[in-house]
């Protein structure tokens, strides 16, 4: 990957509990294995709270520190406050680093082409279309009634879906 090359960025959505974490879950090992270095990004409209009252990171944060960085040699994490929603571009440029592709889970209402998990059984209909959301596809989430949750997404699907990635945003 050159400098000047910009990380694409796909969003996986769908409607509550029609099973994006699952597909991706899937998705990515797949990437992985063919060649692709996946980065995610998780957008939680809700707020979320990694840090754990009484840890030294939490600590430290209640001690008015603006940023806290906790690192380790396997992993490291960042707890920052934010008075406003960054953009996914801002997000990728300042944050993934050595990655091929991001994968987003959620940000519907956001610019960036978007893979739909539609689950038919449980939403009166899909959330994207075509002409409006920069839809590259849709996955049908099969439901079945004697199948444990490995068998809901195909493995044909799965792979159809990398390829297609791989394919429009991953150079040769």
């Amino acid at each position: 990957m050159t400098a000047a090359r910009k990380v694409p960025i796909v969003s996986v959505v769908g409607k509550s509990g029609s099973g994006k974490t699952l597909f991706l879950e899937k998705l990515i090992p797949r990437l992985e294995e063919m060649g692709c270095k996946v980065g995610t990004i998780k957008h939680d409209v809700h707020g979320f709270d990694i840090d754990r009252p009484g840890k030294d990171t939490w600590r430290h944060k209640q001690a008015g520190a603006e940023l806290v960085l906790i690192s380790s040699p396997w992993k490291l994490a960042l707890i920052k406050d934010v008075e406003e929603e960054r953009e996914l571009d801002e997000l990728r440029d300042k944050y993934l680093e050595g990655i091929d592709i991001a994968l987003t889970e959620g940000y519907k209402s956001g610019d960036k082409p978007k893979v739909e998990i539609y689950r038919p059984a449980e939403h009166d209909g899909p959330l994207c279309s075509e002409e409006e959301d920069d839809l590259l596809t849709t996955v049908i989430n099969e439901e079945c009634d004697d199948c444990d949750e490995n068998e809901i997404f195909s493995e044909e699907e799965v792979t159809r879906v990398a390829e297609l990635l791989v394919k429009e945003f991953l150079p040769a």
